[in-house]
């Protein structure tokens, strides 16, 4: 029998087309939650996603194509969400871009890009949802962060910068929202395999002169104790404990999954 833990209830989860977001996005309809879809990617692949999910766990989906980067557009979404399906009571702040550089080199637009989409649009998401959780007195606001933001690496300025800065807002938010029915938390994953970090192995691999399977084992080495990745089923149970009642009086908490990295 399906898990009715979110029935009735809707997640909107940003960049959730692929890796990380849809892991949530899976786990989150396995409790019987509707979802918003958002993300970049092929419409048609993007059509069956939809289609497959809400087949899979009997539950209603939706999609917008809002740019994380652009206030407008994200407006936009949390207003079809709200005509959609009458709010959001579950928001994922998961959308995420990178780019490697040092400070003196790093592009001045790839740092907005990042603080837009990383940080920035977490804080519209939040402001917008907010209203319609608190008329409920119920909401969950889930923030991916990443174990950068909780220690740095080199060449990451602004996406260790945004981190830090997505873990201050859930701080505040959480603080503000502490005596309601609403739950502001972050998560904070090691290395995960989605697209994204697929490339910084392939690069790996392609520099060294490794095989791919021997650039993954080289890059976990590194950092991860664990000498595994997090994967997006894990970071999705993560999630649908924090929306639980057990996760009640879970505030303000930056819960890293990250193989033992900050533990060194």
């Amino acid at each position: 029998m399906a898990s009715t833990l979110l029935a009735g209830k809707t997640a909107l989860v940003t960049g959730s087309t692929s890796g990380i977001g849809l892991g949530m996005a899976r786990a989150l309809a396995a409790e019987g939650a509707n979802i918003v879809f958002n993300g970049f990617g092929d419409a048609a692949e993007i059509d069956k996603l939809q289609a497959d999910v809400a087949r899979e766990f009997q539950i209603k989906t939706a999609y917008h194509n809002a740019d994380m980067s652009k206030p407008a557009e994200i407006e936009a979404m949390m207003a079809f969400a709200a005509d959609k399906f009458g709010g959001v009571d579950v928001l994922v702040n998961n959308a995420g871009i990178q780019y490697v550089a040092k400070v003196e080199d790093f592009p001045v637009e790839k740092w907005d890009a990042i603080i837009a989409i990383n940080l920035t649009s977490a804080f519209h998401t939040t402001r917008l949802a907010l209203p319609g959780m608190r008329a409920k007195n119920w909401g969950r606001i889930i923030n991916l962060a990443s174990v950068h933001g909780l220690v740095g690496s080199e060449q990451k300025s602004a996406y260790v910068a945004a981190k830090h800065g997505l873990l201050g807002l859930t701080k505040v938010t959480a603080l503000e929202t502490a005596t309601t029915g609403i739950t502001v938390n972050a998560i904070c994953p090691g290395w995960v395999l989605t697209p994204l970090v697929q490339k910084q192995v392939d690069a790996r691999a392609a520099k060294d002169g490794l095989s791919n399977e021997d650039a993954k084992r080289a890059l976990l080495a590194d950092k991860q104790p664990s000498g595994e990745f997090v994967t997006p089923e894990e970071l999705g149970a993560m999630a649908v404990f924090l929306c639980s009642d057990a996760a009640r009086q879970v505030r303000g908490a930056t819960w890293n999954m990250d193989g033992g990295w900050v533990a060194q």
